[in-house]
């Protein structure tokens, strides 16, 4: 709706997104993409050589608080999917994107990235540390005029929230919108929702004199 030319939509399960391209026909390519497996990210990188804006959507949630017996597991699977996997495809695609003028990395992190909720913990801390990841690719790639974007919804309605135990949550369509502006007016924080508005609100003053400066500018 922005007006994209293409979309590649990388998923585990390529035939989940069949609707998608009956729906949009030849702007829309499917690739096989697992987070977990490099090869296959190599050879999404080879199969879209004219990516201009990567976004990272992929994510995975366990319900495990700190004391569970399957905290460890929990967090291992974690940290390997929302964090290694952010880094796995930074890495893979950064010199597609400073090959086609730099374009954008979209990150989806969460509110989970700022504040820990005990039933949740494994899952937050690992999103704390994808958040970190991001900041450091946002100086990173600077230098390749590639614009970060950091996103931190609260709970949506997908099939995470619901598994969850979510609901009454906001559409998904509020975090595509507020990723569009984002990419707009060059944005690094974005909190796209209702519940992420509040966190805002309290955040934001440490965000933007902390995280957003250069070190030098802190």
């Amino acid at each position: 709706a922005a007006g994209a030319a293409k979309v590649y939509v990388g998923a585990r399960n390529p035939a989940s997104a069949s609707e998608l391209v009956e729906t949009h026909g030849g702007r829309v390519s499917v690739l096989r993409l697992d987070l977990q497996d490099p090869a296959s990210i190599d050879v999404a990188v080879r199969d879209a050589p004219d990516v201009e804006i990567l976004v990272n959507n992929g994510g995975v949630l366990k319900t495990a608080n700190a004391l569970s017996p399957d905290a460890f597991e929990a967090l291992d699977f974690e940290v390997d999917v929302n964090v290694k996997g952010l880094m796995r495809v930074a890495q893979a695609f950064a010199p597609t994107l400073k090959r086609n003028g730099g374009g954008a990395l979209v990150q989806l992190n969460s509110v989970a990235s700022v504040k820990n909720f005990a039933d949740f913990a494994t899952y937050a801390a690992s999103k704390a540390a994808a958040y970190s990841i991001t900041q450091a690719l946002r100086e990173s790639l600077a230098g390749q005029n590639t614009l970060v974007v950091s996103v931190h919804p609260g709970p949506i309605e997908t099939d995470m929230s619901r598994s969850a135990g979510f609901s009454d949550s906001d559409p998904p369509s509020v975090v595509a919108d507020a990723i569009v502006d984002a990419l707009r007016e060059g944005t690094f924080h974005v909190f796209p929702d209702t519940m992420a508005r509040d966190f805002w609100a309290a955040y934001r003053g440490f965000a933007e004199a902390i995280v957003e400066p250069s070190f030098a500018e802190a």
